[in-house]
């Protein structure tokens, strides 16, 4: 039998958000997603130099292979605001044995309005040189260091407050020299804050509305779920995707209680087209509007493989769709497409999600993404929290993007309208010779809407947590109905840092041991589970 496990977060309509930035690249860090520019790179990387002021397990490893703009960089939901915190520091390691050409080792920190089309013409940046075969701590500060405005007419940065885009470049742009950069403790000095005073609550998905277990062996169940074969484009898929979709036990079967679509490397015709890869797609023959979508799924490997897990709008004019012949009206991107899971096997720890609307589509600006180093060896979680408001991706619970766009129209928010799900594995022409087959495994979906019997935000006014934000001590004040239950306190990342019991109805709580930062504390009695934010100053 299988048992239902779901966390509903709910946030009363005054509140004030709250996020350090911190990465400590131990899976403690803030930043769940990193991105990079003409490099590679590797969060967790094992620690090649554990010496001087740096012998921890893991860094950050940064290898500029010759590309000419190599950087890393993440973004922040709320913007920085340095009229009151204005310093970043990070260690920093580079071996003289791990560079070429004649470039001054050197980094850089620079920051940015991520929201643009153009983000760097909003760019103000420190840099620093570098001591190298050492571990040495470097702080930018925009207050007292030198800084340089790409735009020499922008303001000074601590007057600023529209950055939300950090972006580290390590022995300069516009050459062609390599560079393996270790860096270690990222960190902002500040906490950023967001009042929300008008926000209205988020809704509780805790209805289960469809799902599929895939319990049992063989073929999928007909009822649930349609194979998209035919090809839409003039004998092939979009995309320059190179392979068959079939309608086989071969390529889509239940093993054990496991779905499992496998793409394979074999000689294949249909439809008049021969091709030398086959694979499936399932379109659901179910569809909603707003809700709550979890996929527990392990990914498959090999370059060349695109699995995905997505969407796209029931409305769509698609050769083949499930859908199209009674409901089609729209083309893509203008039906809307939400990309919960891509994977590409060249780029095997990350996995991103996506939307693709008219205002931005194809490579699309509205992505993010987070690095997760047993993608292909262990089942996570990937979930999708859809309301009229925004879009909310996750992975194991850690949120990496939001889709939140301030003004909603057809051509940024076609998404009031139900949507069907889509599981595939593509081929892309880079497949590697090597490549046999290999499977994206998918233990259950579900979907949640929102049921009538859910608490309203004022049911927790007889909860009160303060002072919030907090200094050492935490006062809960509870009803009776909370004696007795069971208190846990658990960081962003998800780790349990504290737990007690509710013994009285005005209970104090020591927090002098928690690290400045956000953390979530969980109630749970017999009758009712309940969960609140908090701040450590």
């Amino acid at each position: 039998m299988k048992c239902f496990f779901t966390f509903f977060f709910l946030f009363i309509s005054i509140v004030t958000i709250a996020q350090t930035v911190e990465d400590d690249f131990e899976g403690n860090g803030t930043i769940s997603t990193w991105f990079g520019d003409d490099c590679i790179f590797e969060a967790g990387y094992q620690n090649p130099h554990k010496t001087g002021i740096n012998t921890s397990e893991n860094v950050f490893k940064y290898d500029d292979i010759g590309g000419s703009y190599a950087n890393v960089r993440f973004e922040t939901s709320i913007n920085f605001d340095l009229s009151t915190n204005r310093t970043f520091s990070l260690k920093i390691y580079i071996s003289s044995s791990e560079i070429t050409g004649n470039e001054t080792n050197q980094i850089s920190l620079k920051l940015q309005d991520g929201s643009l089309g153009q983000p760097w013409t909003t760019q103000s940046e420190i840099i620093k040189p570098v001591i190298l075969n050492q571990w040495q701590t470097i702080s930018f500060d925009f207050a007292n260091d030198n800084f340089i405005n790409l735009d020499s007419t922008s303001e000074n940065p601590i007057n600023r407050t529209d950055f939300n885009r950090v972006l580290l470049q390590v022995n300069g742009e516009n050459n062609t020299s390599n560079v393996t950069a270790y860096i270690d403790d990222f960190l902002y000095d500040g906490i950023l804050y967001e009042e929300d005073n008008n926000s209205s609550p988020d809704p509780i998905f805790n209805n289960l509305v469809w799902s599929d277990e895939f319990d049992g062996n063989g073929a999928v169940n007909t009822e649930k779920w349609f194979h998209q074969t035919q090809l839409p484009n003039g004998g092939s898929w979009y995309n320059g995707e190179i392979q068959h979709y079939t309608d086989r036990v071969e390529n889509t079967y239940r093993n054990n209680g496991v779905l499992n679509i496998e793409a394979k490397k074999e000689t294949y015709t249909n439809q008049g087209v021969t091709k030398g890869y086959t694979s499936a797609r399932l379109n659901s023959k179910f569809a909603f509007q707003y809700g709550r979508v979890e996929i527990k799924a392990k990914l498959p490997t090999g370059v060349g493989t695109w699995p995905a897990i997505w969407m796209l709008g029931k409305n769509i004019i698609e050769p083949g769709g499930y859908w199209t012949n009674t409901y089609g009206t729209k083309s893509w991107p203008a039906c809307g497409e939400v990309d919960i899971m891509e994977h590409w096997g060249s780029n095997q720890n990350f996995v991103q999600s996506a939307m693709h609307t008219p205002s931005s589509y194809g490579g699309t600006v509205n992505h993010g993404g987070q690095t997760i180093s047993t993608a292909s060896s262990d089942f996570h979680i990937y979930s999708l929290d859809w309301s009229s408001e925004k879009m909310v991706f996750k992975v194991d619970g850690i949120t990496h993007y939001t889709y939140h766009p301030e003004i909603k129209n057809s051509n940024t928010w076609p998404f009031d309208a139900e949507q069907y799900l889509l599981l595939n594995i593509a081929i892309q022409p880079g497949i590697a010779s090597s490549f046999t087959s290999s499977k994206m495994e998918i233990d259950y979906i579900r979907v949640y809407q929102e049921s009538t019997a859910s608490f309203t935000s004022s049911s927790l006014d007889e909860i009160k947590i303060y002072p919030n934000p907090i200094n050492d001590k935490l006062r809960i004040k509870t009803p009776n109905l909370f004696i007795g239950a069971k208190a846990v306190i658990y960081s962003l990342t998800g780790s349990k840092v504290k737990s007690f019991f509710i013994n009285e109805i005005n209970q104090d709580v020591d927090c002098s041991a928690l690290k400045k930062g956000v953390y979530f504390l969980k109630l749970e009695s017999d009758a009712r589970v309940e969960t609140f934010r908090i701040l450590k100053k």
